[in-house]
């Protein structure tokens, strides 16, 4: 379920942006003030937040640069403040798109939909599993902590195995998704010696693997942590 925050004074206003967004997966918080935003976002669970600028207790640009310090949760301005000034202030505070009064509820409804495609792509970017942190996005991995230096094959590789945790791909298929369309130029041995060399960074014992495991005669498979890693 992803949940959206709106924060609107305008109570017509802040009821029609809710019956806009509402739909099957979505549900809807609503505040009318500062405090009230403050107190809900301190609860967590909010995946974006639609916050006008000038609240009756306070600046909703004010409440984006505290929300900045510690998250990174989408936020879509609303506004009549229409100056260009205005407008870079708000995506230098960390606002995700900036909405000038009057708008249309339906291109409203579609710029918070492409935020939170956005948002979702790059949140599967980032991987907890186990004592790995995998942040495909920033090209930065860690195993307990330390850092991995990884090639942009290796990366490739990895990226391809934990997206498909739990399902067997085979050589073929891993060796088109890591070369792409220089694919059959490439030895087939490279992509044993790409695997010997991930495993070597990743695994405690790599003769013994718990990630990347071969299956013998089709492929390979990531395994463990399927289903029960966290994304961050």
């Amino acid at each position: 379920m992803t949940t959206l925050l709106i924060v609107e004074d305008d109570t017509s206003l802040n009821k029609g942006i809710a019956l806009t967004l509402a739909q099957d997966g979505i549900a809807i918080e609503q505040a009318y003030d500062l405090a009230g935003a403050e107190r809900r976002f301190a609860q967590g669970g909010i995946d974006l937040i639609v916050l006008d600028v000038n609240l009756p207790d306070g600046s909703g640009l004010d409440f984006c640069e505290q929300i900045r310090r510690t998250s990174q949760v989408p936020v879509i301005f609303l506004t009549a403040n229409d100056m260009e000034s205005d407008i870079v202030l708000g995506f230098e505070l960390g606002g995700d798109d900036y909405i000038t009064k009057p708008f249309s509820l339906m291109v409203l409804r579609s710029r918070v939909m492409a935020v939170l495609r956005r948002s979702r792509s790059l949140y599967e970017e980032k991987l907890v599993i186990g004592p790995l942190e995998l942040d495909f996005g920033n090209m930065e991995f860690r195993k307990q902590g330390c850092s991995l230096s990884l090639s942009k094959t290796e990366q490739k590789l990895l990226k391809a195995l934990v997206s498909n945790r739990g399902r067997i791909l085979t050589r073929m298929q891993l060796m088109d998704q890591i070369w792409d369309r220089e694919a059959e130029f490439v030895d087939e041995n490279a992509l044993t010696v790409t695997v010997k060399r991930l495993r070597a960074k990743i695994e405690d014992d790599p003769s013994s693997p718990v990630y990347l495991k071969t299956v013998y005669g089709l492929g390979y498979v990531w395994t463990e942590g399927a289903g029960d890693e966290k994304k961050g």
